[in-house]
């Protein structure tokens, strides 16, 4: 049996940032024919309605369908510690990560939060997400049956450390390598899962280690590798006495064959022209965290300047470090920074980074973050008047991109209708 969807349906055709809004496009009487998981068909809902009379009719009147959200940079382990006080980056790990991490050496703590990471980001809307676990294999089994469960599309990776952690964090480059390699020959590919290289950042891995899962990745390629960059002046400056034979921070990563397509660093605020101009090159990923980025006084990204420069750009929520599980929420902070930074980011360009955007930073594009047909049914159904301080802006709207932006600012997951994965709805 086959659902067919109804109301303002919001796709892309293009990147707004290179094409402006009208990369967008909105059908303001839209429908989205699902069926065996995928979207088969988009038009209005009168042409799709007589083309599909058998359909089971799921309509949302005036609600948003949007792709659901891509949230491109997650710590789940860190659910449990989020919008703890007043730390800067490292002070952070030192004080509420790896208390917590050590944590997850009990299976039944990591099944625990795994299961509560998932509910709450479905219902905030978010379908598909890239995590961090720790460096317990348990936690990473965790995060895939718990999104296995959920028929979720995920992307996670064991967390590898070998120094300047807590003894009961750290592993060893052949471990690291071992574990991660069991892992991912156990999990990628299984269902809507997939395994990441995850060295945590250059502090906590010596030059042993970042070889280590270097040498994974060229066995592996079709994997992705992900890590932290340039995320605040103290830490680069760390990072320098570490590895004072590397050209920057990002050079401790290209010597080691941790740089090259697929790879996607979370942050990467304070970046050289050097590393801007390999990242470009490269075709690697940044991952934009606006919430964290403010609340742990890390400092503002460039959307700006390095969309203008061509580079591959998601955004994340950062869960625990951002300060909020909602990429609503998270888009309202990138806007919020880019206005420190001296531009405006426009409604499209917000929704596209949380969605496509994404997606194209995890290489899945193909797969999710848009509607269109043939790509996987992971919808979220949005409503634009969801409080009465954001129905009284939406009624006097002129526009579409009006009628969002109340909810951009100031939405939360009182604005998430529905939550569909798969072609199936998960919250209502």
């Amino acid at each position: 049996m086959a659902d067919l969807l109804l109301g303002q349906v919001l796709s892309f055709t293009g990147d707004p940032f290179a094409l402006g809004p009208e990369a967008a496009h909105h059908e303001s009487h839209g429908a989205v024919l699902v069926q065996d998981g995928k979207i088969r068909a988009t038009g209005t809902a009168d042409a799709l309605r007589a083309a599909y009379p058998q359909a089971q009719v799921s309509d949302y009147g005036r609600a948003l369908i949007s792709a659901g959200f891509v949230d491109a940079h997650v710590h789940y382990p860190q659910t449990a510690i989020i919008a703890s006080w007043g730390k800067r980056l490292i002070d952070w790990l030192n004080m509420y990560t790896f208390p917590e991490e050590m944590r997850f050496s009990d299976p039944a703590y990591a099944a625990d939060i795994a299961a509560r990471y998932t509910g709450i980001a479905l219902a905030h809307g978010t379908t598909s997400f890239c995590t961090y676990a720790t460096i317990h294999p348990a936690s990473v089994d965790a995060i895939f049956t718990a999104a296995q469960t959920r028929n979720m599309r995920i992307w996670a990776g064991k967390t590898c450390m070998d120094r300047n952690a807590p003894e009961g964090l750290r592993d060893t480059p052949q471990s690291a390598y071992d574990d991660s390699r069991a892992l991912l020959e156990k999990w990628h590919g299984v269902d809507r899962l997939s395994y990441v290289i995850t060295p945590r950042f250059s502090p906590t891995s010596t030059p042993e280690q970042l070889a280590a899962l270097g040498g994974l990745w060229r066995e592996y390629p079709d994997c992705l590798m992900q890590t932290h960059l340039s995320e605040q002046t103290d830490e680069i400056d760390w990072v320098q006495g570490l590895f004072p034979q590397s050209r920057d921070y990002l050079d401790t990563y290209e010597a080691q064959g941790l740089l090259a397509e697929g790879a996607i660093f979370g942050h990467a605020i304070h970046l050289t022209p050097r590393e801007r101009a390999r990242l470009k090159e490269t075709g690697a990923s940044l991952i934009h965290c606006p919430t964290s980025n403010t609340f742990i006084g890390s400092g503002l990204f460039d959307m700006a300047g390095l969309k203008a420069e061509g580079q591959r750009i998601g955004l994340a929520t950062d869960t625990g470090g951002g300060s909020s599980f909602s990429m609503l929420h998270t888009m309202a902070a990138a806007y919020e920074v880019a206005q420190l930074k001296g531009s405006a980011l426009h409604p499209a360009q917000l929704w596209w980074l949380a969605t496509q955007g994404s997606a194209q930073a995890l290489r899945a594009d193909h797969l999710i973050g848009n509607i269109a047909p043939g790509l996987e049914a992971d919808l979220v159904v949005i409503d634009l008047a969801s409080t009465p301080a954001i129905e009284q802006a939406t009624r006097r709207a002129g526009d579409i991109w009006q009628a969002i932006f109340p909810t951009i600012m100031m939405g939360d997951d009182r604005a998430i209708r529905a939550t569909w994965i798969g072609g199936i709805p998960v919250k209502s």
